[in-house]
């Protein structure tokens, strides 16, 4: 035999071991070992059947009597483990114990207002004039998606506030100093108004918009500090697709009257009405890529009673069953099935952290999956709140994403590591 086919055979011997270790129950369990484990006090996570314990830095996590597998977190603290098997050490697993810390998913339907930052540009108005269709504000460089901030060293919060200071400037045949904001930088341009051939009134040459509402749901609310997040998604303009950058806003109680149901290419959607009363719930103070978030002014009325509940880390989340707490009727929050297919731990803030999907039929019958409207409904597994819906696959209805709930907490000003900051009057 020669020294090649000698060779090719060992590789091929090598190469099928290597395969088989891969399948090779302790192997995986090793490989399955995260580097990091965070709970909270009181929660417990389990250290694979094929490795045992050898050292602990600290005594803030214990070992529970029914099985030497399975650890809890005693008190807030960050921990060592030393992982080996047969007393020969080979993984270390750095543990993170936060303090306790829960509270009460929603699934209430809101409405939701909020005021801009300055006023946003939406988009150029040509107008006719003597000399020919012209737009002041697009030959000046003012693009869509702009805020506009100041006029001539004003404060401009308000279209009302707008017109006296341009047809004064038109009228003295006189340009107008704009401050604006644009990726997050402050500038400025100059814009001479014009009159149209049938008008008196001077114009800028800009569509602007300065607020905005929608309905949506909230997802869960601290019950001492009453901060809360909704949503699962940054609100953006409908024309510019640009998130809003909010100067205050509010959210109110919805009532939902009726659903478009999703299809294939088509994303269905909650009708709702702000409630008679237009109570409102709280205020809005930040507007952020998972949602909108601020302080409720008083208890929320809710069919659900629900009791403050323990939170669920990304790492924490299973792919099988949970449930989603949402209104498809009135202002009755209900649970519906669903399966979570995929979840990334994740290290930093992403929006797209869970894949799930509708399993119920009951919600299937009504909406065909999830809808527009429905971001924001809480996901809940195990009797924890682990995220929030925040889109639909426009390609199937009964599926879409979830965002993880440590990044709304994180949001909403809600700290893993500080209980003081919850100890604040409402």
């Amino acid at each position: 035999m020669s020294y090649r086919i000698i060779r090719k055979t060992v590789g091929i011997l090598l190469l099928a071991i290597l395969f088989s270790a891969a399948f090779y129950p302790p192997i995986q369990n090793y490989v399955q070992i995260p580097d990091e484990v965070a709970v909270f006090e009181g929660q417990s996570f389990e250290v694979p059947s094929s490795v045992s314990v050898l050292k602990m830095d600290n005594d803030s996590i214990e070992t529970e009597a029914a099985s030497s597998q399975l650890l809890t977190g005693k008190s807030a603290s960050k921990s060592e483990l030393v992982l080996g098997a047969n007393g020969i050490p080979f993984r270390s697993v750095d543990v993170t114990v936060h303090p306790e810390l829960k509270v009460i998913p929603s699934g209430q339907s809101i409405g939701v207002r909020v005021q801009t930052n300055g006023v946003l540009v939406v988009g150029h108005h040509i107008l006719d004039t003597n000399a020919g269709k012209k737009s002041p504000g697009e030959e000046s460089g003012i693009q869509v998606g702009d805020a506009i901030l100041k006029m001539d060293g004003l404060n401009i919060s308000e279209i009302k506030e707008i017109q006296p200071l341009v047809q004064k400037a038109g009228e003295n045949n006189e340009s107008i100093l704009f401050e604006i904001k644009r990726d997050g930088k402050t500038i400025e341009k100059k814009l001479k108004p014009i009159k149209r051939d049938d008008d008196e009134n001077y114009q800028l040459g800009l569509y602007i918009r300065d607020s905005a509402a929608g309905v949506g749901t909230l997802t869960f609310y601290e019950p001492k500090s009453k901060k809360y997040g909704a949503l699962g998604h940054v609100i953006s303009d409908m024309e510019t697709k640009e998130p809003i950058e909010v100067s205050d806003g509010e959210i109110i109680y919805s009532d939902v009257t009726s659903i478009e149901k999703g299809l294939t290419g088509e994303p269905g959607e909650k009708l709702a009405r702000f409630s008679k009363d237009s109570h409102i719930l709280g205020n809005i103070t930040n507007n952020t890529d998972f949602g909108i978030f601020g302080k409720l002014h008083g208890d929320i009325r809710s069919n659900q009673n629900m009791e403050p509940m323990e939170v669920g880390l990304a790492q924490q989340v299973k792919e099988g069953p949970a449930e989603i707490l949402t209104v498809v009727d009135g202002e009755e929050v209900q649970r519906f099935d669903i399966e979570i297919v995929s979840s990334t731990p994740q290290k930093g803030p992403a929006t797209k952290g869970m894949v799930i999907k509708v399993t119920d039929e009951d919600l299937l019958n009504k909406t065909g999956g999830i809808v527009q409207g429905m971001s924001g409904s809480p996901i809940i597994q195990n009797d924890r709140i682990i995220g929030a819906v925040t889109h639909v696959f426009v390609n199937d209805p009964s599926s879409g994403y979830g965002c993880h709930i440590e990044w709304m907490l994180r949001d909403a000003d809600i700290s893993l590591d500080n209980k003081s900051e919850l100890n604040e009057a409402s």
